[in-house]
């Protein structure tokens, strides 16, 4: 093995459950606190850059003080995410749609709902929130 090349495995249990209230509340101030910060200086599309990349985003998750360090990061944060651009994101363009479970099902309904109110066509977003990415 060469010098600094790392190999191995982690050990990742999923948790079940659900983030504690007081520990999601906290999520959702501090996340719009955040956006807002990044749309004020870069844009909306630096919001979209920065959660798509895996590395940010978990520092984000763990910023958000929810350290878990397997499951539940990518749920609980993108449900902190929605709940906090609910009244800042049409101002910034940006929302949020879907979620855990049920909620889930609700996703081309809602992305119709936004495309409307801006007058927008909906089939392309609707049909990407159905896209199901599998690992060969």
């Amino acid at each position: 093995m060469s010098p600094g090349k790392r190999t191995g495995y982690a050990s990742l249990p999923l948790h079940g459950g659900k983030a504690p209230a007081w520990l999601f509340s906290r999520m959702v101030l501090l996340s719009r606190e955040i956006l807002s910060h990044i749309v004020q200086e870069y844009g909306a599309r630096e919001v979209l850059r920065r959660m798509s990349d895996p590395f940010w985003f978990q520092a984000f998750g763990c910023v958000l003080g929810f350290d878990w360090h397997s499951s539940g990061v990518t749920t609980t944060v993108c449900g902190a995410v929605k709940e906090s651009l609910r009244e800042t994101g049409p101002e910034w363009g940006l929302f949020a749609a879907g979620g855990k479970g049920a909620a889930s099902k609700k996703s081309p309904a809602q992305i119709a709902g936004v495309c409307d109110r801006l007058g927008r066509d909906p089939d392309v977003l609707v049909h990407a929130s159905r896209t199901h990415f599998q690992v060969q």
